[in-house]
């Protein structure tokens, strides 16, 4: 009977040598899941509660659909400290509008519509309505206003106004190349950069479909947010990898945004806010149809509306199931 062959010893590939060649200057710098665990990180930082936080944000929006204004609010809050949006915290700092777009009697005429002609406006909030392109000594431009200021929040208004003009063969990689600058700028000094940008025309059931461009500027930032305006309203839709998703509705007035509240509370708000004026300008009871046909609403969406304002002594139904008021 044959013996069983005996394995033989395994030599070690990376034992070592007596006389290893020298380290090359280059190595890979890696730490194991030991390490990770122990290590300890700060809390993230947001300077706009559970808006804006470090790292790198891009804000798109439709044209002439008030992001300057947004903007402009969202440095003002936080260059005193109050609340941007109306409802929203801020942490206190310094910070940059580069305003590129803009020059400097525009931007007086702005400031002067919503904050009014005060004595001082703070000295701590910087504009600027030139900046060279990124791969044009911009990024360094921006550098070193940030080592000497020490921002909070920095503000590039717009995209198109900073990037490289160079194109590549390959648009996620272009797209991607454009903004990865300045998010790496802003992680290296722990602060917010914003930039803004616009949206396409097309519609997609993502909202970060309808950001101009590929993927590849989504995908080389912390944080997204659209503006984005439809039949039920104005929302902003926030995404980012450090905060909770927000979908919340907002109102522009006299060159303020003021947050509204959750954007499915407040459309469901407005289209109960819908019937109750229709059947008060109606003589007669009103079906579920009837209702959906005036308000150019799913029938199905009016039925299921109608119960639950029937149970919130809203309305009131009779047989044939019409509703009056109460």
């Amino acid at each position: 009977m044959s013996q069983p062959l005996k394995s033989k010893p395994r030599i070690a590939r990376f034992a070592k040598r007596k006389n290893p060649p020298p380290k090359p200057a280059n190595l890979l710098q890696t730490f194991t899941a030991n390490d990770l665990q122990s290590m300890n990180f700060p809390p993230l930082d947001f300077f706009v509660e559970g808006l804006i936080t470090e790292g790198l944000t891009l804000l798109a929006g439709k044209p002439k659909m008030g992001k300057s204004w947004m903007a402009l609010d969202l440095a003002m809050s936080i260059a005193v400290g109050s609340e941007a949006l109306g409802e929203r915290p801020c942490k206190k700092g310094t910070t940059l509008y580069c305003a590129l777009e803009d020059n400097q009697r525009r931007l007086q005429r702005r400031m002067r519509h919503v904050y009014g002609d005060q004595t001082n406006w703070p000295t701590n909030f910087h504009f600027t309505t030139q900046m060279n392109k990124l791969d044009q000594g911009g990024r360094e431009q921006l550098e070193n206003w940030i080592i000497e200021h020490q921002p909070s929040l920095v503000i590039v208004d717009t995209l198109v106004c900073v990037r490289p003009n160079g194109r590549s063969d390959n648009g996620y990689d272009a797209d991607y190349a454009a903004l990865s600058p300045l998010q790496k700028l802003a992680g290296e000094y722990g602060i917010a950069i914003l930039v803004v940008h616009h949206l396409r025309k097309m519609h997609g059931d993502d909202p970060l479909d309808k950001v101009s461009g590929t993927t590849g500027l989504t995908g080389s930032v912390d944080t997204v947010l659209v503006l984005d305006r439809s039949s039920h309203g104005t929302t902003l839709y926030g995404r980012g990898r450090e905060m909770e998703d927000i979908d919340i509705a907002l109102e522009l007035e006299n060159g303020l945004w003021r947050i509204l509240g959750d954007s499915d509370e407040v459309r469901i708000s407005s289209e109960r806010k819908a019937i109750i004026e229709l059947l008060q300008n109606e003589d007669e009871p009103m079906g579920p149809k009837a209702i959906a046909d005036a308000l150019s609403q799913p029938q199905d969406n009016i039925r299921q509306l109608l119960t639950s304002m029937t149970t919130d002594g809203e309305v009131k139904k009779l047989e044939r199931g019409k509703y009056i008021l109460p």
